[in-house]
């Protein structure tokens, strides 16, 4: 129980300093190839912002997992 206790918050704080980042603060570079794909018209901020709500909604959640447990 304490190694899952330890994945969720790892994972936890992990979506939610990178989806923080991309959705609040803009920092797009966080994504994968996202300048190259943005230069080249394949991906706009529109997709950046989807990406960067979806990672912290996930933070979010695994936040919630680990208090759960940790109750």
């Amino acid at each position: 129980m304490k190694i899952l206790k330890i994945i969720s918050l790892i994972l936890a704080l992990a979506f939610t300093f990178f989806g923080y980042n991309i959705y609040f603060k803009k920092k797009y570079s966080l994504i994968n190839n996202f300048e190259k794909d943005y230069k080249n018209g394949l991906k706009d901020e529109e997709y950046a912002k989807k990406v960067g709500l979806i990672e912290l909604i996930l933070g979010i959640l695994f936040l919630l997992i680990f208090l759960k447990i940790s109750l």
